[in-house]
């Protein structure tokens, strides 16, 4: 008697044990469908947006939670969707890739159209949530979500090398969404921070991409390293870090120390890209530009929010 007890009492936990585990696939898959790094990134350039806003309309933080909560639920699930529906769309080259191949739409853990579904339902709901920010917010976040569904994955994504570049166009819009949740009327400092963003993010990329250049080889994704070479590449990511030199004056009205901040930022990666065209391991250079390009973006970002407090 007591032998048939053990042996049910091992039946249960070892189904309580299979539960949890299932459980636990089940969120890690829910995370990688979403791309949970993506959702949290863009999280922080929308808050940025947001914070900028309520300290430029003389606002308080505390007394507008709901705006801040509904702006950064919404904003969180629009791309959340988008990166689903990222998933769903590219589940055909995503074998391809070593970054890509683990997930859900690949390995067959999870149905391709409940991801189809879900992306669906996640972006709808995130615009719901902007909508009772305003409008334009919601708005903004509607062609966040064509521009990297439509005219990145589907349209661009194969057939152009210029895709790294339209694609920026949604990774640029989070800080306008937070800034119109707050004021509809978007201040130039808004769109300074779209463009760093919309600058930022060719070299980043192109960076990633020499890195993975033979995984894009097959998968048939034409990035620039891909078609012609890591040396135009490299050209090309130069001027683009280049190009953000000038933005920090246009925000000026951040302060002296945090132009500055932005300023020696901008000359480390342009020096670090400079140095590319002297050193004899592409693919080694393109992880310095890569790694320092996350940090860029973190500290200056956070560093609007603290000279502002």
């Amino acid at each position: 008697m007591s032998n048939t007890r053990a042996v049910d009492d091992n039946e249960l936990q070892d189904q309580t044990s299979s539960h949890y585990i299932n459980k636990r696939s089940a969120y890690k898959d829910f995370l990688a469908l979403i791309k949970i790094g993506i959702v949290n990134s863009n999280a922080i350039t929308t808050f940025t947006g947001l914070w900028l806003a309520l300290h430029f309309s003389g606002m308080a933080f505390l007394d507008n939670l709901d705006i801040v909560l509904f702006t950064l639920i919404g904003s969180s699930l629009v791309i959340a969707g988008s990166c689903s529906l990222n998933n769903y769309i590219d589940r055909d080259i995503d074998p391809y890739m070593e970054r890509t191949k683990s997930r859900p739409t690949v390995t067959g853990t999870v149905d391709p159209k409940r991801v189809l579904v879900m992306g669906i339902v996640l972006t709808i709901i995130g615009t719901i949530f902007l909508l009772l920010t305003t409008v334009t917010a919601a708005v903004i976040g509607i062609i966040g979500v064509v521009a990297y569904v439509y005219l990145y994955t589907i349209w661009s994504k194969r057939r152009y090398t210029i895709n790294t570049v339209i694609g920026s166009i949604s990774g640029a819009v989070p800080p306008l969404i937070g800034w119109a949740a707050v004021d509809p009327n978007l201040h130039m400092v808004a769109w300074i921070l779209f463009l760093i963003l919309f600058i930022w993010q060719p070299p980043h990329f192109l960076a990633l991409a020499m890195k993975r250049v033979e995984e894009y080889r097959a998968a048939g994704v034409p990035m620039l390293p891909v078609v012609h070479g890591f040396a135009v590449t490299k050209r090309q990511i130069v001027i683009w870090v280049a190009c953000l030199l000038p933005l920090p004056f246009y925000l000026f009205s951040l302060g002296i120390p945090f132009m500055i901040l932005a300023t020696l930022l901008n000359l480390g990666w342009l020096i670090i890209g400079l140095y590319g065209f002297k050193m004899k391991d592409d693919i080694k250079w393109a992880k310095f530009m890569f790694v320092y390009s996350l940090n860029y973006l973190t500290i200056l970002f956070v560093a609007m929010v603290i000279v502002t407090i």
